[in-house]
Order: C-alpha cells, then sequence, then structure tokens
C-alpha cells in the first residue's frame, strides 16, 4: 500500500457464494479517476435482485475476484479524471454503472455512466434511479416498442423496477394494470400509476385480471417472475401481444401452442446490453420526468454497509416487499 493512499470501507467478495461471502473491510484504497473517469463520495446505494446472482456465480458474466458488488450509486464528485468537462467537484449526481463497485464509502466511475441528481430527489432517491428505472425504460421503449393507448399489465408492481416502470408507462399514455402481494404494495402500485392492482396471492386473480382486460387482452406484460407466471401471462396477452421478460428465477414448462393463435412474443431484456446511446435516450426520457415531477422513486428497505449480508437475504426472500432497497455508507 502506497504511503499517503487514502482508505475507505467496501465491501469485498473473494469467493462466490452465498451472502455470507460479502465481507466489510475498512482498509481498502480509495481510487483514483483517470482519463473519463470521476470518483463519486457515495451517499446511498441501491441494491438489485441481480448483484445476488452476480456474488453467487451463477450470472451470464462472471467477475473477476475479489471485487465489490454495486452498480446504481448516488452521491457528491470527489474528483474528476483529467479528460473530464462536463463534470466537477461538488456536483451532485447518481450512475448507472461503477468501474470500482458501489457498495463502498467512494466509486469510480466512467462520465458516461453518470448524470446530474436534480435537488429535488434525495441520495437514496437518487440510488434508486439506475438500474430500476433504465431497465424499466429499456423493457418498455426498446423491448416492447410501446404505443400510448397500449395496455401494460406490470407483474410484481410494488419492487424498484415495478414501480418505475407504472410511473413511466402512465406518463407516457398507456393504460396501467399491476399486481403486488400485500395491500401495502397495492396502495402503493395505485399511487404509482396504476389504473388498477390485483393481490398475486389471490388464488383466482388471473381471472379477474381476465375479466377486467376483456375479450381483446393485453398489449403488454412486464414480468418480474417468470418462472412461476409466464404461462399464465401467455393466455392473458392480446393478438400481437408481448411479454416482456425482466426477471426469472428458474425454468418453467409452457406450452409454445399458446403463443401461435394470437402471434404472440416472449422478449427478454438485459438492460447492459443497451449502447451508450440507448443510455443517453433513457437518461433523456427520465431527466424530462424528474423535471416534471413523475420520476419519484419509492423508497423501501435500508441499511448500512455492516448490515450488506442482510440485505442480500432479504431481497430474495422477503415477499410482498415494497419499494427500493437502498445501502447507505
Amino acid at each position: 500500500m502506497a504511503t499517503g493512499q487514502k482508505l475507505m470501507r467496501a465491501v469485498r467478495v473473494f469467493e462466490f457464494g452465498g451472502p455470507e461471502v460479502l465481507k466489510l473491510q475498512s482498509n481498502v484504497a480509495v481510487p483514483v479517476p483517470k482519463g473519463c473517469q470521476v470518483l463519486i463520495k457515495v451517499h446511498a446505494c441501491g441494491i438489485n435482485p441481480v448483484e445476488t446472482y452476480i456474488r453467487a456465480g451463477t450470472y451470464s458474466r462472471k467477475h473477476a475476484l475479489p471485487f465489490t458488488p454495486g452498480t446504481d450509486v448516488a452521491g457528491i464528485i470527489e474528483s474528476v479524471g483529467e479528460s473530464v468537462s462536463a463534470l466537477k467537484k461538488g456536483d451532485r449526481v447518481f450512475c448507472t454503472s461503477t468501474i470500482s463497485g458501489g457498495y463502498a464509502e467512494f466509486a469510480l466511475a466512467a462520465d458516461h455512466t453518470v448524470y446530474t441528481l436534480p435537488e429535488t430527489l434525495d441520495f437514496r432517491q437518487g440510488a434508486a434511479l439506475g438500474i430500476p428505472y433504465f431497465t424499466a425504460c429499456r423493457a418498455l421503449f426498446h423491448s416492447a416498442r410501446v404505443q400510448a393507448g397500449e395496455s401494460v399489465l406490470v407483474h410484481g408492481a410494488s419492487g424498484g423496477v415495478g414501480i418505475a416502470t407504472c410511473q413511466i408507462a402512465r406518463a407516457h399514455g398507456l393504460k396501467v394494470l399491476g399486481t403486488a402481494g400485500s395491500e401495502e404494495g397495492k396502495k402503493l402500485v395505485l399511487q404509482n400509476g396504476a389504473h388498477e392492482v390485483f393481490d398475486h396471492k389471490e388464488v383466482n386473480y388471473i381471472d379477474k385480471i381476465k375479466k377486467s382486460v376483456g375479450d381483446e387482452g393485453v398489449n403488454v406484460i412486464i414480468e418480474m417472475l417468470s418462472n412461476v407466471n409466464l404461462s399464465n401471462d401467455l393466455k392473458l396477452l392480446s393478438r400481437g401481444g408481448r411479454v416482456i421478460v425482466v426477471g426469472s428465477r428458474g425454468p418453467i414448462e409452457i406450452n409454445p401452442r399458446d403463443t401461435m393463435a394470437k402471434e404472440t412474443s416472449i422478449i427478454g431484456v438485459s438492460l447492459f446490453s443497451s449502447t451508450k446511446e440507448e443510455f443517453q435516450q433513457f437518461a433523456g426520457i427520465l431527466q424530462a420526468g424528474m423535471e416534471k415531477g413523475w420520476v419519484k422513486p419509492v423508497i423501501g428497505s435500508e441499511y448500512p454497509l455492516e448490515k450488506v449480508v442482510q440485505a442480500h437475504e432479504d431481497i430474495i426472500h422477503s415477499s410482498g416487499k415494497t419499494g427500493k432497497m437502498i445501502l447507505l455508507p
């Protein structure tokens, strides 16, 4: 360790495995930004389900060990590399990707992944923007190619991506239906853009959705738990309808025939397949939403860095959870 190098607290993963492999260390070197990089003093970091798959080593891309998890941070720029001109020390920002990992007191990011955070949103809300809101934009506009006047069912609408999807879809003229697993969740979904909400823990809730949408069916389903819902989703779709797969926690058996009569589609979403230009496009949609006031992240459970193991257990095992889970360095 170079003398005089600043140290920080950060969560490190030295081996793939369960939540217990997340180790909080207090002697991690603070990274130094070079070129087009910025260093952010992290005030809040979003926790996303994908980070549990990366930690477990089951994600499609394996991280080189050791690493610090986390992509969605919000905070204040501490310093910038020599090639950065649009951002400066002291700016309030959020980002959609980090180079050094977000579960830490400081995080390094490329300047093109960093955006100004308006004063109307606090840092916790800023940390809830990255993966949830950009994924919602990709699912709606890139994958589903939604049009105003269409109907969208958000299956699992009370979590971070679900709430973001409801807000964006409502603001863009769609008829929004949502599902949630608790009274609190249902209320939250209605408060954040849904016209109707259904309890996905009720035995006959699919029949209730069918009754609501009628014979025509629903144009688009944004699906957070495909391994449970995909077969039912195919029966709910309109002619030319699309199921957009945002999340899945295992395999499911479906009947492909259910896609044939109405010529429906199943389309997967991967936010990090987005090009730089697509990220800029989604950022533009969200910046407009922040200005108009309809981008309003809802914060759920909050955890200090010391409780990161608990956070990773909760994000997978607590059903009916509402809002975005946040880590506070």
